[in-house]
C-alpha cells in the first residue's frame, strides 16, 4: 500500500470513528468534573472521577470512573549478542498470584530518562551493566499503556542487544524476590510468559530475527 493510500485509509478510519452510535463526540475532549484520590498506596493511588463526555447536540453525558495513579515504567528484553541468548526473570506477581516468567522491569523515578531508568533497573535487578556506551544498541519499541481502561502506568518497552558486558552486585527492595537466568530465544518464547509488555517486546524480537534469518 503507498503513503498517499495509508494516509486515506487512517483518515477513513478516523472519520468513521468519530460518534458513537449514542451520539457521543469523539473529537471533543473529556471535561473532568470531579476528581478524589480515594486511596493511597506504595506503589499506585486510586482516583475515582465524574467525567463529562460531550454529545453531539451540545450536551454532556456524564460517567464515573476509577484509575490508578501509577509511575511510569520500562521494560526491557536483554540480548547477548555474542552468545545469541536473552535475559528471562522469574518472580512472584500479585496480580496473576503466582511466579511468573518475564522480563526486567521497573519504574521509572522523578525526572529520570527512559534508557537511564532501563539501565538502572537492569543492574539492580539482575547485576548486568553494559562495559561501555558502544556496547549497547537499544531498539525502542514504543510506549504502551498496560491497561488503558483502568490505569495511567505507560510502559516504555525496548529491546537492549548487548555486544560485552560485566556483572555488579544486584540491589534488590526489602519486599523483592527476583531470579534471572539466561536463555536461548526458543526457550524464552516456549516458557509462558503471561505479561502483555514483556510478549510486546519478545514479538518485536521475533520479527527482527525472522527478517534476518
Amino acid at each position: 500500500m503507498s503513503e498517499s493510500n495509508m494516509h486515506e485509509s487512517d483518515m477513513t478510519a478516523s472519520f468513521a470513528l468519530s460518534a458513537s452510535s449514542d451520539g457521543i463526540d469523539m473529537n471533543a475532549p473529556a471535561r473532568i468534573v470531579e476528581r478524589e484520590t480515594v486511596w493511597r498506596g506504595v506503589v499506585f493511588d486510586v482516583e475515582d472521577m465524574q467525567i463529562d463526555l460531550k454529545r453531539n447536540d451540545g450536551g454532556a453525558t456524564r460517567v464515573r470512573r476509577q484509575v490508578t495513579r501509577h509511575r511510569p515504567c520500562v521494560v526491557m528484553l536483554v540480548h547477548d549478542v555474542p552468545r545469541d541468548l536473552y535475559l528471562m526473570e522469574r518472580e512472584y506477581r500479585a496480580g496473576s498470584d503466582m511466579f511468573a516468567y518475564g522480563l526486567p522491569a521497573g519504574l521509572m523515578d522523578a525526572g529520570e530518562g527512559v534508557e537511564q531508568a532501563a539501565l538502572r533497573e537492569l543492574a539492580e535487578e539482575t547485576g548486568v551493566v553494559p562495559d561501555g556506551p558502544d556496547d549497547l544498541r537499544i531498539d525502542h519499541v514504543g510506549a504502551f499503556y498496560s491497561s488503558e481502561g483502568m490505569s495511567d502506568e505507560l510502559a516504555n518497552i525496548m529491546v537492549l542487544h548487548l555486544s560485552r558486558w560485566h556483572e555488579v552486585d544486584r540491589h534488590f527492595d526489602p519486599d523483592e524476590h527476583v531470579e534471572s537466568a539466561w536463555v536461548t530465544f526458543d526457550d524464552l518464547m516456549a516458557v509462558g510468559v503471561t505479561s502483555s509488555n514483556s510478549q510486546v517486546a519478545m514479538l518485536h524480537e521475533a520479527l527482527r530475527r525472522a527478517r534476518n534469518a
